[in-house]
C-alpha cells in the first residue's frame, strides 16, 4: 500500500500517520460503533401506529406516559452491541453510527416480538379462575405456569386471555441517543452484572486478566459459569473471572 503525504498545517504528514494523529486520536471527532462495543445510550421506544410510549430511561417522559415506577433507574445504560441486550434489529441498526447523535430506528413487527400467533389466544373455563380466587378483567395480566398473558374478554363464563407478547404484531419506533463507547473495562464488567443479574452494587477489580467481583450474596454455579463466558468473550483483557463473597 502507497501512503502520499499530506501538507497540513504546515506540517508534512503520510497518510497513515495523519489518521492515527488526526482521526483516530482526535477527541472531537465522534466515534463510530462496532459490533462488541461497550456504548452507553439513553432511548424510549414506542408503538409506530399510536406513539404509545413503552420503555424509556428518562423520568420525564416515563411520567407523562403513565410509566413511572419508582422503583426503576431512570438513566442512561450500558449495552454491549451484537449480544442480544436489544432487539437484533436494533442492534444491528446501531453498528456504524456515531456517539454524540440521536437517532430514530423504525422496527417492523416481525423484527421485534413477531406477529401475533392465533394459538397462543386462548378460550380458558371462568371456573379455573375462580378455583384461584381470580377475578378476571379485561387488561388483566396473569402469569400461568410462568407464561405471560392479558385477559381479552369476559363473557359467558368463559375468558379469553392472549398468551402473545404485548407488543407483539406491532411496528415500533425507538428514539436513541448514543453518549459514548466505553473504554474502562472495570465499567463494562458492571454493566454486564446490571445486563445479566440487575445488580448495581459490586466490588470490581482486575488484575492479570482475572477479574474479581465480589457480592454480597452468592450467585448459583451456573450463572457465574454463564457471567464468565460472557465477560471473557467480550472483554478482551479478561481471561478469568472470579466470585467473592463480600463480608459485613
Amino acid at each position: 500500500m502507497v501512503f502520499k503525504s499530506i501538507d497540513y498545517f504546515n506540517e508534512t504528514y503520510d497518510s497513515e500517520n495523519f489518521i492515527n494523529d488526526f482521526v483516530v486520536q482526535n477527541p472531537f471527532l465522534m466515534a463510530v460503533v462496532k459490533k462488541h462495543d461497550f456504548v452507553e445510550i439513553e432511548y424510549t421506544g414506542s408503538t409506530k401506529d399510536d406513539n404509545a410510549v413503552f420503555d424509556t430511561t428518562s423520568e420525564n417522559i416515563a411520567k407523562t406516559n403513565d410509566l413511572y415506577d419508582k422503583e426503576a433507574d431512570y438513566s442512561p445504560v450500558v449495552i454491549c452491541v451484537g449480544e442480544a441486550n436489544l432487539l437484533k434489529a436494533l442492534d444491528e441498526h446501531m453498528v456504524g453510527k456515531e456517539t454524540g447523535k440521536e437517532y430514530t430506528f423504525g422496527i417492523s413487527s416481525q423484527d421485534a416480538f413477531g406477529k401475533k400467533d392465533a394459538k397462543l389466544i386462548q378460550m380458558i373455563p371462568l371456573n379455573k379462575f375462580s378455583k384461584q380466587n381470580i377475578q378476571p378483567v379485561p387488561g388483566l395480566q396473569l402469569n400461568i405456569d410462568g407464561v405471560f398473558g392479558i385477559v381479552k374478554t369476559v363473557s359467558g363464563g368463559r375468558v379469553l386471555v392472549d398468551f402473545n407478547h404485548p407488543l407483539s404484531g406491532k411496528d415500533l419506533v425507538y428514539n436513541i441517543k448514543i453518549n459514548r463507547i466505553v473504554e474502562d473495562d472495570k465499567e463494562k464488567v458492571s454493566a454486564l452484572l446490571k445486563l445479566h443479574f440487575h445488580i448495581r452494587e459490586a466490588g470490581i477489580e482486575i488484575k492479570d486478566g482475572i477479574a474479581e467481583i465480589r457480592l454480597k450474596e452468592k450467585l448459583p454455579k451456573e450463572a457465574q459459569d454463564e457471567f464468565g463466558k460472557a465477560a471473557e468473550r467480550t472483554i478482551p483483557s479478561i481471561k478469568k473471572v472470579e466470585f467473592t463473597i463480600l463480608e459485613d
